[in-house]
């Protein structure tokens, strides 16, 4: 072998092996600080969009077999769940330097049952008992603090890559009409607001009451009227209680946010939307 091939054949291993670092260095920093999220549903209306792209705080509530990361790349066959690797930590519905999550703040977490991730407000802590009546929220027996805040609109498109359309309060319209929907702000005991939509009457906006049990939680989106939450069970498809080991992380900022098919759109991003804080 030639001293060029040598060279050639030691830059090729070196090459691997920077890849493989990046790699487990990605992994880490996945694992332990921040993981992405791409909104990719309309269920938290108007508090993040369909395209908002955000960082998780995974440290906020310290860390669960949830924490690893899952690698789905289904056009190359590579389906790794997190429960795959860190499957052998979970049962104890505990957490590695836990923390306790507030009342308001926006969480990613593990589905119960089919292990999806999940982006909603927590509404209701372990023991609190929730429902609502005739689109009212109350906790704990006592109705929360509504604020009519005129109205969330947006063109009837179709949106984000799976091309969804939105559903809207003032009936059917066309493709490029003006969609609209009710706004309220929303203030928690804990005196946290933010806000809600509603699109009229729906069948969710009333419901029974919901106990809490301990070391679980309750979500729900804000756009009440198109979000599959922990108000319905976990057998037809909704969240139901969410085990305190499932939570993956605290969602704070928009990092960036894209309206298009595809965030190579350039035009379809949305400048005001860039670092924009998730209240």
């Amino acid at each position: 072998m030639t001293t060029e091939e040598k060279k050639s054949g030691g830059g090729f291993v070196e090459t691997i092996k920077t890849i493989v670092y990046a790699l487990l260095i990605a992994g880490v920093f996945r694992t332990l600080f921040f993981q992405p999220f791409w909104i990719p549903s309309g269920s938290m209306k108007d508090t993040l969009l369909i395209g908002d792209f955000l960082f998780v705080n995974k440290m906020a509530y310290g860390y669960s077999y949830a924490s690893c990361p899952s690698v789905r790349l289904p056009a190359i066959g590579i389906n790794v769940d997190a429960e795959d690797v860190c499957g052998w930590s979970r049962g104890e519905n505990g957490r590695l330097f836990g923390g306790e999550p507030e009342r308001g703040d926006v969480v990613v977490f593990r589905h119960p049952v089919n292990g999806s991730d999940f982006i909603k407000r927590l509404i209701g802590l372990p023991g609190d008992t929730v429902q609502l009546t005739n689109g009212v929220l109350s906790i704990n027996g006592t109705p929360v603090k509504l604020q009519d805040d005129g109205v969330f609109s947006e063109t009837f498109e179709l949106q984000g890559p799976q091309r969804m359309r939105p559903r809207c309060e003032n009936g059917s319209v066309g493709m490029g009409a003006e969609c609209t929907k009710s706004r309220q702000i929303e203030t928690l005991p804990n005196g946290r607001s933010h806000a809600i939509l509603n699109i009229g009457d729906q069948r969710a906006d009333t419901t029974p009451v919901f106990t809490v049990p301990a070391g679980h939680y309750f979500f729900m989106g804000d756009n009440r009227d198109n979000s599959t939450d922990s108000r319905f069970d976990q057998r037809v498809g909704g969240v139901g209680f969410v085990p305190y080991e499932n939570l993956i992380g605290r969602a704070d900022r928009v990092m960036f946010s894209s309206g298009g098919s595809s965030m190579l759109y350039f035009w379809t991003w949305r400048a005001d939307r860039f670092f924009k804080r998730i209240d």
